[in-house]
């Protein structure tokens, strides 16, 4: 659904994106993550061409945007809905007057934006507020708000830039389960832009980590766990690092109640202790990640381990 190739973009002499490449799936939502200065704001921009990227390309639904101009660019645009991070409401308006703005620029008719404006408030939880203005709504609301507006135009993609990052923690988790129901229900593929780790967890199937204007890693969720060394699986299982010479990491998928630590016990001449670790529930399943320390026979007990379907990582 999104494709991004070689996108670099300058301002000046400070060089924001170097080299980005960025593949998104129809249907899925994935995550941009990196902290502040890290480039994934400007990529979000560059994707829209809201900013025009200084080299690469962005494909969108299988058009070019970075081809396009003018009037075919907007309409273009049209099929890619925005939310940004603090809502960038009109005060003057009324919540359904905000929801209606971009039918209005589309030249929708009056009374079909009237039934779709309708119809988005209900879908985001807020039926019965159109009349209200921006200033009698709760943050929480005020972003269901912008979410709805984001929707007025049945886009195929939502881009969603820090959504929650002005919101409590309540309300943020609210406002993922909205969103993953979107993507359920509507089948609308979302790119995320986030700080934060907890929102990859929560929602996300695929995710790239930027830092320095470049992507440091990127695959679906489930691939990067099982890949050696990856930065996300450290970052959601935070164990001391670095681990102690000698020592056993072992990540996992699927059923977490598997006895697979006591068969390696009671099958070979070993002992094991437990160093740290920690079971996550992800939208691809729960995950693990299990640190310990073996004595005896060890390489059977690994051989052990990888037939299971284990990643294991033994530190030097």
């Amino acid at each position: 659904m999104i494709q991004a190739s070689g996108l670099r973009k300058l301002y000046g002499d400070t060089v924001a994106l170097d080299g980005v490449d960025l593949h998104v799936r129809e249907g899925e939502i994935h995550g941009v993550l990196g902290q502040s200065g890290a480039g994934k704001s400007t990529l979000l921009r560059c994707v829209n061409l809201l900013e025009r990227p200084t080299a690469g390309t962005v494909t969108v639904a299988g058009q070019d945007l970075t081809a396009l101009r003018g009037r075919e660019l907007n309409r273009a645009r049209q099929r890619i809905g925005m939310i940004h991070q603090h809502f960038a409401l009109l005060s003057s308006r009324t919540v359904a007057g905000n929801v209606a703005f971009p039918l209005e620029v589309m030249g929708v008719p009056r009374a079909e934006r009237e039934r779709r404006v309708a119809e988005l408030l209900d879908l985001v939880g807020l039926a019965g507020r159109g009349k209200d203005h921006p200033r009698q709504l709760s943050g929480g609301q005020k972003q269901r708000v912008g979410i709805a507006r984001a929707l007025a135009g049945n886009p195929s993609v939502l881009l969603s830039d820090e959504a929650t990052s002005a919101l409590d923690p309540a309300t943020t988790q609210s406002i993922l389960a909205l969103l993953k129901r979107l993507n359920t229900e509507l089948g609308v593929t979302i790119l995320l832009i986030t700080h934060e780790m907890s929102v990859v967890k929560a929602v996300c199937d695929s995710v790239a980590i930027m830092a320095g204007g470049r992507v440091e890693e990127s695959g679906t969720i489930a691939d990067l766990i099982r890949t050696p060394g990856a930065r996300l699986t450290r970052e959601i299982f935070p164990l001391p690092e670095p681990a102690p010479a000698g020592s056993i990491t072992l990540t996992f998928t699927g059923d977490p109640r598997q006895p697979v630590v006591s068969e390696v016990v009671r099958k070979f001449d070993v002992e094991l202790s437990i160093l740290g670790g920690a079971i996550e529930e992800l939208p691809a399943g729960p995950v693990g990640r299990l640190r310990v320390a073996l004595t005896g026979d060890a390489d059977a007990a690994l051989s052990h381990f990888r037939d299971r379907g284990l990643l294991v990582e033994v530190a030097a």
